[in-house]
């Protein structure tokens, strides 16, 4: 009797590269748990934990294009950790996605394809992003 793999996508559904990393996902032969992280953002303590467990800076998860960051002054390299964090409590927007939690490790899937580095499951077939490139060849094999 196989397992359920317990997988979490941190998913904005208008966001190309997150559309096409939940197809990956699904293209592994896995449903996972998708979290429409701008209906239902993470806690404050669960964002930390990410991104302790993606080992970044803080910084790194911040998305600039099409966020209330240069209004907010999120550029201004004094800001501490803690200032950026409530930003992105009160602005969901401002977390950079999409996050993926596997058993392998925990992601911010930028480009798409970096997702396969963490899926504990092989693709089933061949795979093209929405922009026409190819990723995952007939065989399932990750295309370099």
């Amino acid at each position: 009797m196989s397992h359920p793999i317990d997988i979490v996508i941190y998913h904005n559904p208008e966001c190309g590269t997150s559309r096409n990393t939940l197809a990956m996902i699904r293209n592994a032969g896995i449903e996972p748990h998708v979290v429409e992280y701008l209906k239902t953002p993470p806690s404050r303590a669960l964002l930390e934990q990410l991104i302790v467990r993606m080992d970044m800076p803080v910084r790194d998860l911040l998305r600039e294009k099409g966020t209330p960051f240069g209004e907010l002054g999120l550029g201004e390299a004094s800001l501490s950790d803690g200032q950026l964090l409530d930003a992105m409590m009160e602005h969901p927007i401002l977390i950079n996605r999409p996050i993926v939690v596997t058993p392998l490790g925990v992601k911010l899937c930028r480009p798409s394809e970096a997702v396969l580095d963490i899926l504990p499951s092989e693709q089933q077939a061949a795979f093209t992003k929405e922009d026409g490139e190819a990723v995952v060849d007939q065989a399932g094999r990750r295309i370099i």
